[in-house]
């Protein structure tokens, strides 16, 4: 193996987590050359598949990866998925170092009887649902008149507005015409949204929250019996003038005559509620039973032994998302991440598997904003440049320095001899160029339909299109 290649780099995960990996190791002033995994036939991740396609603000963040992938100096091999189409073993023979960046996409556990309940779903299923996911079925049951969304942060607020929201709002965006089908045949009027603690402990944005003001015929509900504000609440409103916003939002609600309220639909919103079991009938959801909480002095709260019973005949659940495991890959159970510190893979010893790292969400949890993804990004690559030079930047004490032996480690580490493996496997690998007929194929039917894109959502279309043979 030559020592005067360029360092050979694998990142797993084309979504925000690993473009911004991708693009900030571009920039050091390593000599390399980096090739970009995506499990899908489209780059992009939760910003194409895990935002509500009535948000083209915060779509427009592919804007900015979308100018990172095309300049041509990281290659998108997508359509290739870890642990089926290669695995670890793979990957070390064509690359010096591994990037693992695949997000978490799993909702989070809610241990209260009845969650498995037919007509009790998750939050992040459904909305790989409405976003057109082409791993998941073309139909969702939209039977519920009555429907619970349990959380208080803003992919509850993004599953109570589609849910909410007439189905003729939508089509100025680019959802999928079997979501607008379904979404048309949906018979709700009402959708609760339950928070365990009080107004001013919601994760809401005050955007995301004051946009829900604003839905077409749909009636914001609050309960002034919710209200209440601790010596905690009063700092965390003083703290933030985001918290501030949102509380401002709120309490506004509350000043609104019932009689002024006359849309054919209406959102609840529920404070100091604590989901304690979901209520069923033959195997189906006909309830959901809450305890009221009552806050201690400093914004946590505690149960009073208080429970309501409320008729709803679905429930979703908004509680976060999880990461999944990965072969070969050292996980965190507890956690749903990689086993990592600061972003070096490490395995039950502690000691750092050399040449592996991890970024995004799998690798810190399902928190935080895009800010927080490219300051993540940094950390994970400073200590990959780290161990390729032997050079610290600050690393913690123990960490291993120069762990890739000068970076030169894959015995075949030119950039095509990966293609060939991967045909020889027989996998349809689509690269930028290809993604890019797919991408021009959306928007031309978007632009036929006065819209600016319409997503193909199965995945064979998906990629008969990127290749040329549709």
């Amino acid at each position: 193996m030559s020592s005067t290649r360029p360092l050979r780099v694998a990142i797993v995960g084309a979504g925000p987590a690993g473009i911004y990996a991708a693009d900030i190791l571009s920039k050091t002033d390593l000599d390399v050359s980096i090739d970009l995994f995506e499990r899908l036939p489209a780059p992009f991740g939760l910003v194409r598949y895990g935002v509500a396609p009535d948000h083209p603000r915060i779509k427009g963040i592919i804007n900015a990866l979308h100018k990172v992938l095309s300049r041509g100096d990281v290659r998108l091999l997508a359509n290739v998925n870890y642990g089926v189409d290669l695995k670890l073993e793979d990957l070390r023979q064509y690359y010096d170092a591994v990037v693992f960046s695949t997000g978490a996409i799993k909702d989070a556990a809610l241990g209260i009887p009845g969650i498995d309940l037919d007509g009790s779903y998750g939050a992040a299923d459904f909305v790989s649902w409405f976003d057109g996911h082409p791993d998941v079925p073309r139909t969702w049951p939209l039977e519920a008149q009555h429907v619970a969304v349990l959380g208080a942060g803003n992919v509850a607020l993004d599953v109570t507005r589609i849910l909410a929201k007439h189905p003729k709002d939508l089509m100025s965006t680019e959802i999928p015409a079997n979501v607008q089908a379904g979404l048309e045949a949906s018979p709700v009027t009402d959708v609760h949204v339950f928070a365990r603690r009080g107004p001013a402990q919601v994760k809401f944005s005050p955007l995301e929250l004051r946009e829900l003001g604003h839905v077409p015929d749909v009636d914001i509900v609050v309960y002034p019996e919710d209200f209440d504000f601790d010596e905690g609440s009063m700092e965390a409103i003083e703290a933030t003038n985001q918290t501030k916003q949102v509380v401002k939002t709120l309490t506004d609600w509350t000043l609104v005559e019932p009689s002024q309220q006359k849309a054919s639909r209406r959102i609840h919103l529920h404070f100091l509620h604590s989901p304690s079991e979901v209520l069923g009938e033959d195997g189906k959801v006909v309830g959901l039973r809450t305890e009221r909480t009552a806050l201690q002095g400093d914004g946590t709260v505690q149960g009073t032994g208080e429970f309501h019973d409320w008729p709803v005949q679905a429930v979703y659940r908004a509680v976060g998302y999880f990461g999944s495991p990965l072969p070969e890959i050292p996980f965190d159970d507890l956690k749903g991440v990689i086993s990592n510190r600061e972003g070096r893979v490490v395995d039950l010893d502690g000691e750092h598997l050399p040449g592996v790292y991890t970024t995004g969400w799998i690798k810190r949890g399902p928190v935080g904003l895009i800010g927080h993804t490219k300051s993540d990004a940094s950390e994970t690559i400073r200590h990959l440049v780290e161990d390729v030079t032997g050079i610290s930047g600050g690393a913690a004490d123990g960490d291993p320095q120069g762990s890739l032996e000068g970076g030169r480690t894959a015995p075949h580490g030119e950039p095509q001899q990966v293609l060939d493996f991967l045909s020889e496997r027989g996998v349809d690998v689509i690269t930028w160029d290809e993604f890019t007929l797919l991408d021009t194929h959306e928007l031309g039917l978007g632009e036929a339909a006065g819209r600016e894109r319409v997503k193909v959502v199965p995945r064979e279309e998906m990629i008969d299109i990127a290749k040329g043979r549709a």
